[in-house]
């Protein structure tokens, strides 16, 4: 199979709108690709199903989302068709997505090899039976199946494409300290201190900036705290990131990267560069990316 791109993601906006009574909480959420990306490749080979890859803190064995993505393919498809094919898959990881990020790499993966795998079946499921699939490894992998910015709403699996993006270039920084979105959920005080608010109606597909977008506007994320508080570093990254740059930093998903935007790719190259130059131990990654589509 060729060789395929993995691409992150960010939140432009989190907000937690309420708990299920499975525990689950619900959001509301303006995902956008990046064009950061891994890059695997999936070869019919070895010993069952396995991955190799580049990252020394990613499993390479069931733990994995993309090896459970596999084994969840050929399941469905002894379902469908009695047919138990790959049965022998190893997939190479080339990982350039901070882990435990924000950026959903892990979910990415997965939802690419489900995409792989189907291709290469002569499409045998439709892209809602594949988010139906992805749906049941994590929350962001319907979203990396739908293949464009969207609302997402309820757990993140309701998706509404997100027709007016603009192209934006952003810098993304992320201090190396890997967040666990359970435990951020978790410390998320949902209660009768916490008031949900909302900045746009999904229905409207309307987004809370325009084109010709200045850095400063108003966006937020619920989980940014609580993340903040059970991981001081990236609070401390985003002050110097913010100070450094001169306009608003944002964090994506539970933690712990953080990202600032920028309608000027010019002027994004320049602050990139300064990044780079003034990097501290609060800036361990610090990449240059744009938001855009991506071809799965």
């Amino acid at each position: 199979m060729p060789v395929r791109l993995s691409p992150a993601k960010i939140n432009l906006f989190l907000y937690v709108t309420g708990r299920r009574a499975d525990g689950y909480h619900e959001l509301f959420s303006l995902m956008a690709p990046l064009t950061l990306a891994d890059r695997l490749e999936i070869i019919r080979s070895g010993n069952g199903i396995k991955a190799v890859c580049s990252h020394p803190d990613v499993p390479e064995d069931d733990r994995n989302l993309a090896c459970r993505a596999a084994a969840l393919f050929r399941s469905a498809m002894i379902e469908k068709k009695g047919d138990p094919v790959f049965d022998h898959l190893t997939i190479h990881i080339e990982k350039k997505i901070p882990v435990c990020g924000g950026l959903g790499g892990g979910s990415s993966n997965a939802a690419c090899v489900l995409l792989a795998l189907n291709q290469s079946s002569e499409t045998p499921f439709s892209t809602d039976e594949m988010m139906h699939l992805g749906l049941t490894l994590g929350a962001d992998v319907p979203f990396f199946i739908f293949g464009t910015p969207a609302f997402a709403s309820g757990v993140g699996e309701k998706l509404v494409p997100c027709r007016q993006m603009p192209h934006l270039s952003v810098i993304i920084v992320n201090p190396g300290v890997p967040a666990s979105t359970v435990d951020v959920f978790r410390k998320l005080e949902f209660g009768l201190t916490f008031t949900p608010s909302y900045i746009i109606n999904p229905s409207s597909n309307a987004l809370p900036f325009g084109n010709k977008l200045d850095g400063r506007e108003i966006l937020h994320n619920d989980l940014e705290g609580p993340a903040c508080s059970l991981y001081p570093e990236i609070g401390t990254a985003k002050k110097e990131m913010a100070l450094l740059l001169q306009r608003n930093v944002y964090m994506s998903g539970s933690g712990s990267s953080l990202f600032a935007l920028y309608s000027d790719h010019d002027m994004a190259e320049r602050s990139y560069e300064t990044l780079l130059q003034a990097r501290s131990e609060n800036m361990k990654f610090i990449f240059l990316s744009r938001i855009g589509l991506w071809d799965g």
